[in-house]
């Protein structure tokens, strides 16, 4: 595992490894309007929760607010 110069390594928040000077395998597509999805804010989301409950297909999810305020979907 490679070391940052200011002692980190090359982990993200989710410990995937990543590499700096690795260029995107794909480009985004640019959005057509008719395309584009619902937008919610994360605020509209979850108000005062800190998660909520989405039913899909008869199965439930949880999306989950962690401490550093990052989102966690998990069945």
């Amino acid at each position: 595992m490679a070391a940052f110069p200011n002692g980190l390594d090359n982990l993200n928040d989710n410990t995937y490894h990543y590499s700096m000077d690795q260029q995107p395998l794909l480009q985004a597509a640019p959005a057509c309007p008719d395309s584009e999805g619902k937008r919610i804010s994360s605020e509209t989301l979850f108000g005062e929760r800190r998660e909520v409950v989405i039913l899909h297909n008869g199965r439930e999810y949880r999306l989950r607010l962690t401490q550093n305020d990052k989102m966690i979907l998990t069945a």
